[in-house]
């Protein structure tokens, strides 16, 4: 999900429970692993007879954008059986990364119920906004990153100055430590970035992270706005066919 750089957080308390969160990356790891993706079941056979079963493994449980509005109850449900199929082991890893360092805190301030609807909503509705954009592709969106940039958005909104430790390239990778208000938005600007000079074949579709992002940010600042915001807590601490 995010490229060249990684983060990771510190605090003094303890981190809070997370069943939801750690029941979803179990989840995700568990589908992985038993796909084709992760070129571990030889049942899937190698070489080429592998990567056309990675391609209708995509095809069957990603999104197709030019299909979603094509009336049938499956292709409407694809955006949600999306968010749990990756394309490599980079991409699973990064999506999961992410989702433990921000998925802790974010879960606990919201609320079990809440969060699993927030996360699925907030994916969802990712992968539809990317599959409107590009309603003539053909091309197999998987990936949790949607979600995952929901929950980035939130967390700006609840945890504004939550220390986050982050590795910059241009700094040979050594660990720096700044507020949540100052990564976040810089991860954003990277993924606006990075969008404007994406192509249409294969690759990373920044724009779901983006509206992934902004819905997250938009339903925090609805429902928490107005109330107490945890300002001081300490942090917890993103291919196939197009990942997300």
């Amino acid at each position: 999900m995010i490229r060249n750089w990684s983060a990771a957080a510190s605090g003094a308390l303890r981190r809070p429970s997370a069943p939801v969160t750690h029941t979803l990356i179990a989840v995700c790891c568990l589908v992985f692993l038993i796909g084709p993706a992760s070129g571990l079941d030889p049942g899937y056979g190698t070489g080429d007879e592998l990567l056309a079963a990675q391609r209708g493994y995509f095809r069957h449980w990603g999104v197709i954008p030019a299909d979603v509005f094509d009336g049938s109850a499956w292709s409407a449900l694809t955006p949600a059986t999306a968010l749990f199929v990756h394309g490599s082991w980079v991409h699973l890893l990064g999506n999961m990364l992410f989702l433990h360092v921000f998925g802790t805190m974010t879960e606990a301030r919201m609320g079990h119920l809440r969060f699993t609807l927030f996360y699925v909503g907030c994916g969802y509705l990712a992968l539809l906004g990317y599959a409107v954009a590009n309603a003539d592709s053909e091309q197999s969106l998987v990936g949790a990153s949607g979600a995952v940039s929901g929950i980035l958005g939130a967390f700006l909104l609840l945890f504004p100055r939550a220390r986050v430790t982050s590795l910059l390239p241009f700094l040979f990778f050594l660990p720096v430590r700044f507020p949540a208000w100052v990564v976040l938005p810089f991860w954003v600007v990277l993924q606006w970035l990075a969008a404007g000079q994406a192509s249409d074949g294969p690759g990373v579709a920044y724009l779901a992270h983006l509206l992934g992002f902004g819905l997250g940010f938009c339903w925090a600042w609805a429902r928490f706005t107005g109330t107490t915001t945890v300002r001081g807590a300490p942090a917890p601490a993103s291919e196939g066919e197009n990942q997300q």
